[in-house]
C-alpha cells in the first residue's frame, strides 16, 4: 500500500482543492480575494499535513520528513506568496489572484513543488548537511579531551596555501578578472542587438539602425575575442609560472628531508608527487579554473540580461533547469557504473598481458602461448559485452539530455509567445531571450561540471603541500667550518638502531668506541650485518645515534656545517651509482668549479685516466643510466675520482674496489693508502689481503667491537679476525685448485 502513497496523496489533494473551491464561492468570501487566497492555502496545508501525518501505518514517510513538509509548504503557499509579492511591487496581479481556482494552476502547483524539491534536495539540503557536519566536528574537537589526531585539512586550507604562490602575480590575476568581465559583457551584444533588429524589421522604422547594429555587433564581437585571447594568454603564462615555482619548491623540500624519509617513502611516490601531481594540478587550474571563471562571468551577465528582457521567462528557465539536470542524472549514474566496470574489465585484461609478458620464459618453456592467448581473448570478450551496455547507457543519457533541453526550449517559446501576444514583451525581446537562454544553460552546465574538478584538484594537492611543510627530522646545521682540519674521528659509546628504538633486537651498534687517527689507514672488518656500513652512514650524518657521540677533531659532528662536513669527508661505496651524464660531469659532481687539471689528477690516482681516454669521447662520454655504459670496475674508479677531486681530509672506502681486478686494485691501493699521508682513511673490505696492510684494524660482530689492533697482534690472539683470515685463505686456495683443475 505504501507504494501508492504519492498517488493517494495527489487524490486527497484534489479532493481538498475542490472542497475549498466550493467553500470559497460563498458570497461572503468573494469580495475578499486576498483573504480567500491565504485562507484557502492555510486550509489546504493544514488538511494535507494532517492527512500525511495520520496516514495508516505511521504516516507517509516521504512527506513526514523536513524536505517533504517544505515541499508541502511550496505547494500550498506559492500562489499566495507570489500574488502578494506582485501586489507589494505594484504590478498587475488580477490574473494570479483569481487563477488559483483553475486546474491549470493546480497542475502548475505540482510542478513548482517538484522543482522546489529538486532544488532543496540537490543544493539547500546538502549545504545544510555539510554545515551541520562542520559545526559538529568543531564541537567535537572543542569538547574532546586529550591530544588526538586532527582531521584532514579541507580544500580551503589547500586553496590558501596555493594562493600564497599566486600572491606575487596578484596584479596579473586582477587584470585577467577585469578582462574576463569585459569580454563576457561584450558577448552579450549579439543577442541584444539581434532582438533590436527583429523589432526594427517588424516595425519597418529606423532604416539605418540595422546597419549600425551590425557594425556595432561586429566591433563588440572582435573586441570581446581580443580581450578573451589576451586574458587567456596572461592567465596561462601566470599559471605556468605558479606551476614552475610550486614544482621547484616541492623538489627542493623533498631533497632537504632526512635519509630515513627516503627509506620509508617509495621513489615512485616521490616522483609522482613532484611531477605527476603538480602537473595534474597545474593542468586543472590552467584549463578548468579558467573555464570556471569565464563561464561564471557569462552566467552573471546572461542572468542579468535575461531578467531585463523578461523576468517571467527567466523564472520559468530557472524552474526548468533542475528538471533537465535531474533526468539525465538518472541515466548518467548507470553510465558511470558501466564505465567503472569497463575500466575494471580492462584492468583485468591488462593484468593478463602484463603477467604473460613478464613471465615470457616460463610461458615459452611450457609452450602455453595458445593458452595465454585464450585467457586474454576471454577477458576482451567480457570487456566487449560491457562496452555494449555502456554504449546503450551513453545513448540513453544523451537522448534524455537532448529531450529535456528541447522540452525546456519549447516551453519557453510557448510561454514567450503568450507574453508577446499579451503585449508584455516585444518579439525582439523574445528573440534576445531565446539567444541568451541557449547560452545560459550551457554556462550553468559548464560551471557545475568544471567547479567540482577544480575543487577536487585543489584538494588533491594536499599531499604536495604536506611535503612542502614537512620539517626534516635532522638537527639544525652547525656553525663550525675551520680552515685546518686534522681528520681525527672518535666514536664514543655510540648506540644506534634504524627503527629509532632501544629494543635489544633492533639495535645495530651497541656501545661502539673507536678512533680513526689522521694520516693512518683504519680498517673495519666483520661479517655481514655487523654494523660496518652503519658506521659510515653515521659519519655522513645520514642518521643520528640514539646514544653516545661522534667527535671530529674533538668537536661533536653536529657542530659542523653540513656543506663543510661533506666537503671534508668523501665516501666511495660498493654500490656506487653514476648519473646519466658525461664522465666529466660525474667526476666534477658537486665540484663544478674544479679545473680539468684537478680532474685528471684525481682520475690518475683512481687509475681511471687511461681507460677514460680510450672511451669514444673521452671525458665527454655519456656514462649512461646509473653508469650502465661502463663496467663495474670502471664505475668504481670513476666514483673514487669523484671523491678525490674534493681533496678530502677523511676518505672512506666501503668495499670500493670489490669489482676491480687484482692489478687495478693493487694500483689503486698503492696510490690511495700507502703513498700519502694527506688524509685519514677508513677502509671497509671483505678482502683480508687488503685489510692486513692497514695501520689499525677494528673487528665488529653483532654491533660490538670484539677486537682491535694491527694484523700481527690480532693473528697472535687467534680470535675472530684470525678466523676470518683463515677462511679467506681457504677460499682462495679452493678457487686456485678449481682453476688448475679446469686448465
Amino acid at each position: 500500500m505504501s507504494s501508492f502513497s504519492p498517488l493517494l496523496f495527489v487524490c486527497l489533494d484534489v479532493c481538498v482543492v475542490n472542497a475549498i473551491r466550493l467553500v470559497q464561492l460563498s458570497p461572503l468570501l468573494l469580495p475578499h480575494p486576498f483573504l480567500t487566497l491565504w485562507g484557502g492555502g492555510l486550509t489546504r496545508g493544514g488538511l494535507l499535513a494532517l492527512l500525511a501525518l495520520t496516514y495508516p501505518g505511521g504516516g507517509l514517510p516521504w512527506m513526514s520528513s523536513f524536505e517533504g513538509l517544505q515541499s508541502l509548504g511550496v505547494l500550498c503557499f506559492h500562489f499566495p506568496v507570489y500574488t502578494t509579492l506582485l501586489w507589494v511591487l505594484g504590478m498587475p496581479n488580477a490574473e494570479e489572484l483569481w487563477g488559483w481556482h483553475s486546474w491549470e494552476r493546480v497542475l502548475q502547483g505540482y510542478l513548482v513543488m517538484v522543482v522546489a524539491w529538486l532544488y532543496w534536495s540537490r543544493y539547500v539540503s546538502s549545504l545544510l548537511l555539510s554545515g551541520g557536519r562542520y559545526i559538529s566536528s568543531l564541537l567535537t574537537r572543542a569538547l574532546s579531551e586529550g591530544p588526538k589526531e586532527g582531521p584532514k585539512e579541507d580544500t580551503s586550507a589547500s586553496l590558501k596555501r596555493l594562493m600564497g604562490y599566486m600572491r606575487p602575480y596578484v596584479g596579473r590575476i586582477v587584470s585577467v578578472l577585469f578582462l574576463v568581465i569585459l569580454s563576457s559583457y561584450g558577448e552579450m551584444a549579439i543577442p541584444y542587438y539581434t532582438g533590436r533588429v527583429a523589432d526594427w524589421i517588424t516595425n519597418e522604422d529606423a532604416p539605418d539602425a540595422f546597419t549600425e547594429a551590425i557594425i556595432f555587433m561586429t566591433l563588440m564581437t572582435i573586441a570581446s575575442a581580443v580581450l578573451e585571447f589576451v586574458g587567456d594568454l596572461i592567465y596561462n603564462v601566470t599559471m605556468s609560472l605558479v606551476h614552475t615555482s610550486v614544482q621547484g619548491a616541492v623538489f627542493q623540500a623533498v631533497l632537504k628531508q632526512e635519509i630515513a624519509f627516503f627509506d620509508a617513502t617509495k621513489t615512485g611516490e616521490l616522483v609522482s608527487r613532484v611531477t605527476t601531481d603538480t602537473n595534474d594540478m597545474s593542468e586543472v587550474l590552467s584549463e578548468k579554473l579558467s573555464l570556471v571563471m569565464w563561464y561564471t562571468a557569462r552566467f552573471g551577465f546572461l542572468l542579468y540580461f535575461m531578467v531585463i528582457q523578461s523576468w517571467k521567462m527567466t523564472l520559468l528557465t530557472c524552474m526548468g533547469l533542475p528538471i533537465i539536470w535531474f533526468i539525465p542524472e538518472l541515466t548518467g549514474n548507470f553510465h558511470k557504473t558501466m564505465a567503472a566496470k569497463v575500466q575494471e574489465s580492462l584492468a583485468k585484461a591488462n593484468q593478463v598481458a602484463t603477467e604473460t609478458f613478464s613471465c615470457m620464459k616460463t610461458v615459452r618453456s611450457f609452450a602455453n602461448e595458445d593458452g595465454e592467448t585464450e585467457r586474454y581473448r576471454q577477458r576482451l570478450e567480457d570487456t566487449y559485452a560491457l562496452n555494449k551496455k555502456e554504449s546503450l547507457a551513453y545513448a540513453a543519457s544523451t537522448w534524455a539530455n537532448s529531450m529535456t533541453t528541447m522540452a525546456l526550449k519549447v516551453c519557453i517559446l510557448y510561454y514567450g509567445g503568450t507574453l508577446v501576444t499579451r503585449g508584455d514583451v516585444s518579439s525582439g525581446d523574445l528573440v534576445s531571450f531565446v539567444l541568451y537562454e541557449l547560452q545560459f544553460a550551457s554556462a550553468v552546465e559548464a560551471v557545475m561540471h568544471y567547479y567540482p574538478e577544480v575543487k577536487k584538484a585543489i584538494g588533491a594537492s594536499e599531499k604536495i603541500f604536506e611535503y612542502l611543510e614537512r620539517k626534516p627530522q635532522i638537527p639544525p646545521d652547525g656553525c663550525l667550518a675551520p680552515e685546518n682540519l686534522e681528520g681525527r674521528i672518535q666514536f664514543k659509546n655510540v648506540a644506534f638502531s634504524y627503527s629509532g628504538t632501544t629494543n635489544e633486537s633492533n639495535i645495530v651498534l651497541k656501545d661502539v668506541s673507536l678512533e680513526i687517527k689522521p694520516g693512518q689507514v683504519t680498517a673495519l672488518v666483520g661479517l655481514n650485518r655487523s654494523g660496518k656500513s652503519t658506521c659510515v652512514k653515521l659519519l655522513e650524518r645520514f642518521y643520528q645515534p640514539q646514544a653516545g657521540e661522534i667527535l671530529l677533531d674533538g668537536k661533536p659532528l653536529q657542530c659542523y656545517k653540513d656543506q663543510y662536513l661533506h666537503d671534508k669527508i668523501a665516501v666511495v661505496s660498493q654500490d656506487c651509482l653514476l648519473f646519466a651524464r658525461s664522465v666529466r660531469e660525474n667526476i666534477k659532481y658537486g665540484c663544478e668549479d674544479a679545473s680539468d687539471e684537478d680532474m685528471h689528477t684525481a682520475a690518475r690516482l683512481a687509475s681511471a685516466h687511461d681507460f677514460i681516454m680510450e672511451l669514444s669521447s673521452g671525458y665527454d662520454t655519456d656514462a649512461g643510466q646509473k653508469g650502465g655504459q661502463v663496467s663495474g670496475g670502471q664505475k668504481q674508479r670513476i666514483a673514487i675520482a669523484r671523491a678525490l677531486i674534493r681533496h678530502p681530509k677523511i676518505l672512506i672506502l666501503d668495499n670500493a674496489t670489490s669489482d676491480l681486478d687484482a692489478e687495478n686494485e693493487h694500483q689503486v691501493h698503492q696510490e690511495l693508502l700507502y703513498q700519502t699521508n694527506n688524509y685519514s682513511v677508513l677502509l671497509i673490505s671483505n678482502k683480508m689481503n687488503v685489510v692486513e696492510k692497514a695501520d689499525h684494524i677494528v673487528v665488529l660482530s653483532d654491533g660490538i667491537i670484539k677486537e682491535e689492533g694491527s694484523h700481527e697482534e690480532l693473528m697472535q690472539e687467534g680470535g675472530l679476525y684470525a678466523d676470518l683470515v683463515k677462511k679467506a685463505e681457504c677460499g682462495f686456495h679452493r678457487k686456485e685448485e678449481e682453476t688448475n683443475d679446469t686448465h
